[in-house]
């Protein structure tokens, strides 16, 4: 699936759940690489949600839970078609269902001169 969305500012908690040992060692043994301490929120159109909701409902990549932190599904993706990384779903969030969250060991807003507003594409 390859879509397109457009560049928001999140709300800044991803930093410190992708700063946590227990998560970075966990996206380095199946991703291979340690995410920046960040993700990049892309909002989508709403005609894609159903196929989004299917993809993460059928997602057996899991990072289970700790005693502090909840789990969190991932799945790999490639932004702009050069950034691999990957669309995190985490169980606990507040952001609404049109939001994808895409994580990737460089700041990508810096690697790809990225501001609000801006169109990505993600292939996943």
């Amino acid at each position: 699936m390859k879509i397109d969305g457009e560049v928001t500012t999140g709300l800044g908690k991803a930093a410190f759940f992708l700063s946590q040992d227990f998560y970075t060692k966990e996206f380095e043994k199946n991703l291979g690489f340690v995410p920046y301490p960040g993700t990049l929120n892309i909002v989508v159109d709403e005609q894609h949600l159903d196929e989004i909701n299917k993809i993460k409902d059928e997602c057996e990549n899991l990072i289970k839970p700790d005693a502090e932190f909840g789990a969190v599904k991932f799945i790999e993706a490639v932004l702009n078609d050069k950034i691999r990384g990957a669309i995190v779903f985490p169980a606990k969030t507040t952001h609404e269902e049109n939001y994808l969250e895409f994580i990737s060991e460089c700041k990508l807003r810096d690697e790809l001169d990225l501001n609000d507003g801006d169109i990505v594409n993600v292939e996943f």
